[in-house]
């Protein structure tokens, strides 16, 4: 079993690691998260990439990466480096190396970081099948490490940093056939180039394990924290990302899961947002993740008590929480999707009419619940106009009534579900006497925590306390606290303890006057997503009522990036870089709007053969740059059609998609 990944996984604080200096930036410590991009532009044209990177420096960008997938390009850096000392903008600069170690070794001469993929820096993928004896695998490493000794060397002596930087999508064929496509093999590949450093005596490495699945980044990022844990003086930064995370809102909320879950722990020192935009637009996006664990790393540690279980069985791998299913959330059930629209209206006829209208905007997304507050006695005395007005216009979602402790007993048996706030300060009679009423009225309950971190598992005792004595057993549980991601977790790991693994989990998100900004959809991303990649929650509710379309959609997109449930197509898109054979943000608008519709079909548009075939494995289908105006189309790891032009490339993946029986 490996070493724990953080030194208390219910109670956030930073991973403490050593300072790597990549220019006059130092990175790890107790620095900053450094927020990182980089350029989209030919490395061989020095006037566009250093107003490119001139952009990004005045949009808050503190380190900038640029390709050398060749020694020209490795060459041109010194221009460009030049370039931009005359300019007066300085940054450092950080070369991206993929299958070519003799483009690394002089680019190391003209920037302060080198970043290496393990997966390719020696071999070329071949996805060849077979076994390797251990003096075999051990033969192969040892040639790896002989090719990459001297870069380590010459980044030793002129005081330059190095990222190994593991990707999921180009992994070793060696590593693969031994480990698999899995978080393991992304760490063994790694941590072979990190003995190569450690016996040269260099430690200016920094980390990284992307990939375009939020739920193997998270797990292979934890898994190599806690191998590093097990070495001497290995605590080396992290920079995090979601790789090929796509565009638009999927894009940002594929990257808030996977960065933002990790920096919830602590974990991260330095992090990109890759989105198949213009590569200012991440930065903003950087900026609101980088926010969050600012505001979370700032407060002081405070006395935690022992839940008394782990929150999961295994931290490094994904496993859904098994629960039984009750009013159709949990069990077997797909996680639920459900709005929350405040208080009952004012103008119930208006409202469910507003409401109809919303939902058929969405037709492909179901809202399967509704949720509403009861507080006072007008709420009481329109509720029967509401619920009539839901069934007038169509709307069969159940409807869950939202309450304090007396309200919620009174009107137990209007509702579906009733949510019970259950605060601190409420007496335990006040639990037994609502846990009573909904036992009477045959409606399940659920327990709305209302308290701190430190109280959530007391407060969980003192339900489930309340609930057995009332002989209430269809009992759900949410949690409204302040640090929810870790709430959540204690909540889980206390109810595990009690015996009570198998009562569902709702995830509640307050989402406040709609998605309204970036900051909004990242805490929501976040806060969701995070206990999601987890395997925790049965049911996701979030909403005002102001918007119930952006709220769905919002829900629903969470859950897919997430791994959780799959609605509409994936689009794994890369964010582009120098390598791009043909218009990477062009041809994924192109092929979204035919391909869109698909629901539940995964395409990997990849504009070069470095990570692409690799990230096949993750796909159905693949469109990947083999050449200038020349496109590979794949299924799966299989490329199927080779240098295909870019004008046919389009209607023959459609083909593609046909043929395969999967166009709907």
């Amino acid at each position: 079993m490996a070493a724990p990944y953080v030194a208390d996984a219910f109670a956030p604080r930073r991973r403490p690691t050593r300072v790597v200096s990549v220019g006059d930036v130092p990175v790890g410590g107790d620095h900053p998260i450094r927020i990182q991009s980089m350029t989209t532009t030919d490395t061989l044209d020095t006037e566009g990439t250093v107003l490119q990177v001139e952009r990004l420096v005045d949009a808050g960008c503190e380190i900038v990466r640029i390709t050398a997938p060749s020694k020209k390009e490795a060459e041109n850096l010194a221009a460009i480096r030049s370039e931009l000392d005359r300019r007066g903008v300085r940054v450092p600069l950080v070369a991206d190396i993929h299958y070519t170690p003799n483009a690394a070794l002089v680019a190391a001469e003209h920037v302060e970081k080198v970043r290496i993929n393990p997966g390719n820096y020696v071999d070329k993928k071949k996805f060849e099948v077979r076994e390797y004896s251990d003096a075999q695998y051990a033969e192969e490493v040892e040639r790896a490490a002989a090719r990459f000794r001297p870069l380590v060397r010459r980044c030793r002596e002129l005081g330059r940093a190095l990222r190994i930087g593991t990707n999921h999508g180009s992994l070793a064929d060696r590593v693969m056939n031994r480990y698999g496509d899995t978080p393991i093999g992304m760490v063994e590949s790694a941590l072979e180039f990190l003995d190569v450093c450690e016996d040269e005596g260099y430690r200016d490495v920094i980390f990284s394990m992307k990939a375009s699945n939020t739920q193997v980044a998270i797990h292979a990022y934890r898994l190599l924290a806690a191998r590093l844990a097990e070495r001497e003086d290995a605590a080396y930064p992290f920079h995090l990302g979601v790789t090929e995370a796509g565009d638009a809102e999927d894009g940002r909320i594929k990257s808030a899961i996977g960065i933002g879950a990790l920096l919830e722990d602590g974990i991260g020192d330095t992090i990109r947002v890759s989105l198949t935009e213009d590569p200012v637009k991440e930065i903003p996006v950087a900026r609101d993740i980088a926010r969050r664990c600012r505001v979370l790393w700032s407060r002081p540690p405070r006395p935690m008590p022992d839940p008394g279980r782990p929150f999961v069985e295994d931290p490094f791998v994904h496993r859904r929480r098994v629960t039984r299913s009750i009013a159709g959330i949990g069990g077997s059930n797909p996680v639920r999707v459900e709005l929350h629209l405040g208080p009952v209206p004012a103008a119930p006829e208006e409202a469910a009419t507003a409401l109809a209208t919303a939902l058929a905007r969405l037709p492909e997304l179901a809202c399967e619940g509704l949720s509403v507050d009861l507080f006072d006695d007008p709420d009481v005395e329109r509720l029967p106009g509401f619920v009539a007005a839901l069934e007038g216009a169509g709307i069969r979602a159940p409807l869950a009534l939202r309450s304090e402790t007396r309200m919620a007993a009174e009107n137990a048996g209007g509702a579906a579900r009733i949510i019970v706030c259950a605060g601190d300060l409420i007496e335990d009679e006040g639990f037994e006497f609502v846990a009573r009423a909904a036992v009477a009225a045959g409606t399940p309950l659920e327990w709305e925590l209302r308290t701190t971190l430190e109280g959530t598992a007391s407060l969980v005792d003192r339900v489930l306390d309340a609930s057995a004595r009332a002989g209430q057993e269809d009992i759900l549980l949410s949690v409204d606290a302040e640090r929810a991601v870790h709430a959540v977790r204690v909540a889980a790991a206390r109810l595990h303890a009690r015996g009570a693994a198998d009562v569902p989990l709702v995830l509640r998100h307050r989402l406040l006057g709609g998605v309204t900004s970036g900051a909004a959809l990242v805490d929501a991303a976040v806060e969701l997503g995070g206990p999601l990649c987890d395997g925790l929650g049965d049911a996701v509710a979030l909403g005002d009522g102001s918007d119930p379309t952006a709220s769905l959609d919002l829900a629903y997109r969470i859950l897919q990036g997430a791994r959780r449930r799959t609605t509409r197509t994936e689009f794994i898109s890369c964010p582009s870089c120098g390598r791009t054979l043909f218009d990477l943000e062009e041809t994924t608008a192109r092929i979204k709007a035919r391909t869109a519709h698909l629901a539940g079909v995964k395409i990997a548009i990849m504009g070069c053969i470095v990570n692409g075939p690799g990230e096949m494995a993750d796909a159905d289908f693949g469109y990947v740059g083999s050449g200038p105006g020349l496109v590979n189309l794949y299924v799966g790891q299989e490329c199927v059609e080779r240098h295909v032009s870019a004008q046919e490339a389009d209607d023959r993946l459609v083909d593609l998609i046909k043929r395969s029986g999967r166009w709907q």
